[in-house]
């Protein structure tokens, strides 16, 4: 063991575009890997899942939730301002090809100028009809590099949140729905950053600067298209409160959607060992014709929205091009020039439209950045003193002193008044009934929590005084359901300590008796595990456990149930590589096997979160108390209290 000391959618289309949205983001759920499965805390009783459409949203996160996405996009000012320019200079350069092609319209059908007058006008036309697509091009590059970039900023921002907050933010929660947040919910977000929130000063400044242009020419016409200006940039408010309470719920029945469907996938062997399939199915088509009633029901708002703009914006140019042809029967606007007040309405309308279209998403995009900031801006459950971590190394103490903890306020104490001790380098077995508070007593040492009261100290310093980042270095487990993610042996291995060589990953290896079973993998090392290890037996993927441990080289380890799930043979290889994990450690032990209880210096008792009993094996089964009782339901009511 070391020393070390750890230290642009048009507005024709945006209905349609909407529908696929949320097709696309169900089928991103189903189709998200997942990390981890429905979270439970082993040994106490914890929440059913949570509703996701009733759990209350985090108060800040519900207060303006889209204005929270705005600030993320100063982090690339260079790319924000590469943006707006690019789309004035689109809109700039389409406006100027329009009006420039109106008025040779106008000059040529008047025949107010000769042919050869019109050589340059021509050629400018052709200019700015090159220049526009260029700058369409452009626009459509950078709104999408900074929309990509802040969306890997906010999905990294939301994992991360995640996992500060972890284990305690997922109990109860579903993974297939926190992942659709991390994926689906952050990719609705991509509606805001490329065609929103940028697009809305471009529109606000072509928007004004071809009404100024139309103000020149006359003043009756600009007041019209400002009239109508004013009353399109309304049309989004008009049934805002509608839009969130609808896109909130279908943001929410996607995610209960999305849950669904990885539970099918995750279970799929037992539906179909029990005969369930059809079930399934069924429960399936009712989340899925769920989903589809919020979908039309958001849809037919969006229409509703969508006949508000066309009608406003036919109303404007009907009334623009009224009033220029009047102006133009009192000879107060050149007939030259009809066709280009109409076309500036329009370049005007044009950019205004587009906005209004996207703004029809901005229900999804709340409901959307509500989830987000839900998690982000939840509490973590842990929160460190100090950053800085001890000057020397600690000795491996463990000491629980009068530790009491409760997972929830409704719930009774996992923990009252525990108090134990684990000497440097001495293996404590934990054991009691299913609730006694044994893994509690592993996740407060992992410091997943802190204690409600008491101190749980290693070397004399209380975790709460220790950086996360440090316990953790200190610590290292070897759980029960162990988790291998789909990469190759030595990877999952190197888990430990990712910076350990090829050699050290192998003699941890060898240790663990990886090895033993290694050699006749397709790839050795190499190999793939698969799925949460789904190409490797129970026993294989516990020895994996083991090598990490090993890997680790942490001064102190946590065997929770390692043995629990296997056949004797494999018992008995693991007993072995547990021996080596074990050795010149301080080892807290959670087992019920007998054979693995014995192996320990000293077994400590729980009772209702409370030590019942301590001493040694021989000592504990000579008594009437509470391990006898155990030891006797175990061995059929047949107690050895002699050596081995």
């Amino acid at each position: 063991m070391n020393d070390r000391t750890v230290s642009p959618q048009t507005a024709s289309d945006q209905a349609a575009s909407d529908q696929a949205a949320s097709d696309q983001a169900a089928s991103d759920q189903a189709a998200s890997d997942q990390t981890a499965s429905d979270q439970t805390v082993s040994d106490q009783t914890v929440p059913a899942a949570v509703d996701v459409r009733r759990e209350p949203a985090d108060p800040g996160a519900s207060r303006r939730p889209i204005l929270s996405l705005v600030p993320l996009v100063f982090r690339h000012p260079a790319l924000v301002v590469l943006t707006i320019l690019s789309g004035l200079l689109s809109h700039g350069f389409g406006v100027a090809s329009a009006a420039l092609g109106a008025w040779l319209v106008g000059e040529a059908v008047t025949g107010a100028s000769p042919a050869d007058a019109l050589t340059t006008p021509v050629v400018l036309l052709l200019a700015t009809v090159v220049a526009a697509a260029l700058a369409r091009w452009w626009q459509m590059w950078v709104a999408h590099d900074l929309a990509y970039r802040l969306l890997a900023d906010l999905r990294i921002r939301l994992f991360d949140g995640l996992e500060r907050r972890a284990p305690g933010y997922l109990l109860g929660r579903r993974t297939g729905d926190l992942a659709g947040t991390v994926m689906a919910d952050v990719e609705t977000t991509e509606w805001f950053y490329a065609h929103t929130v940028l697009d809305y000063v471009v529109a606000a400044l072509v928007a004004v600067g071809a009404t100024g242009v139309l103000f020149v020419f006359h003043p009756m016409p600009a007041l019209a298209v400002a009239v109508f200006l004013i009353l399109l940039a309304t049309v989004p408010v008009w049934l805002a409160r509608q839009a969130d309470a609808q896109g909130r719920r279908l943001r929410e029945e996607l995610g209960v959607l999305g849950a669904e469907v990885v539970d099918g996938v995750q279970g799929l062997r037992e539906l179909v060992t029990f005969g369930r399939g059809t079930d399934y199915l069924h429960r399936l088509g009712e989340r899925t014709r769920a989903l589809q009633r919020r979908q039309l029901a958001y849809g037919r708002r969006a229409g509703l929205e969508q006949a508000a703009t066309d009608a406003l914006v036919a109303g404007g140019l009907t009334t623009v091009l009224v009033l220029a042809a009047s102006l133009v029967a009192q000879g107060d606007l050149p007939m030259a020039m009809l066709p280009a007040v109409v076309v500036l309405a329009v370049s005007a309308f044009g950019p205004v439209i587009e906005v209004t279209g996207t703004a029809r998403s901005l229900g999804q995009i709340r409901a959307a950045s509500q989830r987000i900031f839900a998690v982000t801006r939840q509490r973590a459950q842990v929160v460190d003193r100090s950053a800085e971590p001890p000057d020397g190394p600690l000795s491996p103490h463990v000491e629980f002193d009068g530790v009491s903890f409760t997972y929830t306020e409704d719930r009774p104490p996992a923990l009252s008044d525990c108090t134990f001790e684990i000497r440097p380098g001495e293996t404590v077995a934990l054991v009691g009934h299913s609730g006694a508070g044994k893994s509690t007593c592993a996740h407060l040492l992992m410091r997943f929590w802190d204690v409600n009261g008491g101190a749980v100290r290693i070397g004399g310093a209380d975790l709460r005084d220790l950086p996360q980042s440090h316990v953790r270095d200190l610590v290292s487990v070897v759980p029960q359901d162990v988790y291998l993610f789909n990469r190759s042996v030595m990877e999952n291995i190197r888990l430990g300590r990712p910076e350990a060589t090829d050699e050290e990953v192998r003699e941890a290896a060898r240790q663990a008796r990886v090895d033993e079973f290694a050699a006749g993998l397709p790839n050795g090392y190499d190999t793939l595990c698969g799925e949460r290890g789904a190409q490797l037996s129970g026993g294989q993927r516990q020895r994996i456990a083991i090598a990490r441990a090993l890997v680790r080289d942490s001064p102190v380890l946590i065997l929770d149930e390692a043995v629990s799930n296997l056949d004797a043979e494999n018992e008995e290889a693991l007993q072995a590589a547990i021996r080596n994990v074990r050795h010149g450690r301080t080892t807290l032990l959670i087992a019920h096997r007998l054979s693995t209880i014995r192996s320990a210096d000293r077994i400590i008792v729980l009772r209702q979160g409370r030590v019942a009993e301590e001493g040694t094996h021989d000592e504990l089964a000579g008594t009437s108390g509470e391990y006898r009782r155990l030891l006797a339901h175990q061995t059929g009511g047949i107690v050895d209290v002699g050596d081995d």
